[in-house]
């Protein structure tokens, strides 16, 4: 059984979507999401079973992705499989079928939201006549569009070489000419195919050369910045949970922000001073997805190193969105690979974001069900609104530098100069200007903060 839904401008009209450019529209695609009636064995660790999501979240994310690079949806399908084909995927009927709809709808591009073995590809490509890409191959184009550093560029470009060796199937007839072989005794030399996987190895050896390189440079960086023993705190969660838009929000930077799958790519680092003055690193991470393809997680093991070295690991949640508990699922089994223990409320703190687009019903309804019996509860922000962003910045302020101390200082009418920086590094509950010039005040700081005002003021005065 299919259900269908027309997603874009039909065939022939003439007043279709056009590219940025204007000179040309953007490519037509058909979006199919398969459903497995049953999972297949051995797809997922059976100690913890995956959440699901719904068929109708699946195939509004796969039109996300598709729209994420630019592509026009014209037709979009969700298909349920009780019996997957090992040639097609799909039955042939639905094969017959989705080809009539792509010659109608004068669609170029099929998306086909699940893996897909290079045969199922090539056959697809045969029956419809058309480009098809699986879920894996679509994220890869997205994540080489979204690229912007010289080792997100070859990360991405490194995954791609991996996905592409698989698919080196006899597709075209060039791959079954053999070359002549090499030195005397002759042979029959080597096929096309093995010639081009070859010159594959070949590039993906040196890309992994040039990777290293980056790689050492960024551990450099990494390794200066604990020098300066400034706590890391990495943002991580699903794509479009806004991480970006808090990253904004706690740094005053402008990060590309935008209600889009994948809007940034690579990891962005700023320094930022909390509101009783602890300075800290915060970390802007690529997002997650589920079913996140092997070849990225491995390509992409360097930048996500960051969060593996973070102090602190926000865990920012969508609230609003329906399938926030499968998200945060896949979220989770993507940081037990890199070694973060997601339950580890002492380093791991879970941010429910985007609750301004809840009524007021549900929040409450929400907020009252996460104090139940957790030791953290999450903690509840608008990252566009600002509301609960105080309360977050508290928390990670507490987390890397410990509780606030009352701390009481005198300062001597020759450090006068200092009590703007008390201001940005404490929270001052009571200042008295003497008589004889000089100012008592009693603040509240944390424990490094004390530490600080102790070197410069306190140890001055005993002198």
């Amino acid at each position: 059984m299919a259900r269908d839904r027309n997603a874009g401008a039909k065939a022939g009209d003439s007043n279709g979507p056009e590219s940025v450019g204007g000179d040309k529209a953007p490519t037509r695609a058909v979006v199919i999401v398969p459903v497995l009636t049953r999972q297949p064995k051995g797809d997922d660790d059976s100690a913890r079973p995956r959440l699901q999501r719904s068929a109708e979240a699946r195939l509004d994310e796969a039109v996300g992705l598709t729209r994420a690079i630019d592509l026009e949806p014209v037709h979009t399908a969700i298909v349920t499989l009780n019996d997957p084909r090992p040639a097609t995927l799909l039955g042939s009927g639905k094969v017959e079928e989705f080809a009539g709809i792509v010659k109608e709808q004068g669609a170029e591009l099929v998306i086909v939201d699940h893996p897909l073995t290079p045969v199922q590809q090539r056959n697809l490509e045969k029956e419809m006549n058309a480009k098809v890409l699986d879920r894996t191959g679509l994220i890869l184009e997205i994540f080489g569009r979204r690229a912007r550093t010289k080792e997100g560029t070859l990360q991405v470009e490194l995954a791609h070489l991996n996905y592409q060796k698989g698919r080196l199937v006899r597709s075209w007839t060039h791959l079954e000419r053999q070359r002549g072989g090499a030195g005397f005794l002759g042979g029959p030399g080597e096929t096309q195919i093995e010639s081009d996987r070859r010159a594959l190895q070949e590039k993906i050896i040196k890309l992994k050369r040039e990777l290293e390189t980056v790689v050492r440079t960024r551990d450099l960086h990494r390794s200066k910045r604990r020098k300066v023993p400034f706590p890391v705190v990495a943002i991580v969660g699903y794509t479009n949970a806004g991480k970006s838009t808090l990253f904004n929000r706690l740094t005053g930077a402008s990060v590309l922000a935008e209600n889009m799958l994948f809007a940034t790519l690579d990891p962005t680092l700023r320094r930022v001073r909390l509101p009783h003055g602890t300075p800290i690193i915060l970390s802007d991470t690529v997002g997650f997805i589920s079913d996140l393809p092997t070849h990225l997680i491995a390509a992409f093991r360097a930048t996500l190193e960051e969060v593996v070295e973070a102090d602190l690991v926000i865990h920012l949640r969508d609230i609003s969105d329906p399938d926030t508990a499968a998200q945060a699922d896949d979220v989770e089994r993507i940081l037990s690979d890199l070694g973060v223990d997601a339950a580890d409320t002492d380093r791991v703190v879970e941010v429910w974001n985007k609750i301004d687009q809840l009524d007021e019903g549900n929040r409450e309804r929400l907020l009252s069900d996460s104090a139940d019996g957790r030791k953290a509860p999450p903690i509840a922000i608008s990252a566009i609104t600002g509301e609960g962003i105080p309360t977050l910045s508290g928390l990670i302020e507490q987390r890397v530098s410990g509780e606030l101390e009352s701390i009481d200082v005198t300062l001597e009418p020759s450090q006068l100069g200092q009590i703007d920086w008390l201001y940005r590094n404490g929270d001052v509950v009571s200042r008295i200007d003497n008589d004889d010039g000089s100012v008592s005040m009693t603040l509240k700081a944390t424990a490094s903060a004390r530490d600080e005002i102790a070197a410069k003021i306190l140890r001055k005065n005993k002198g």
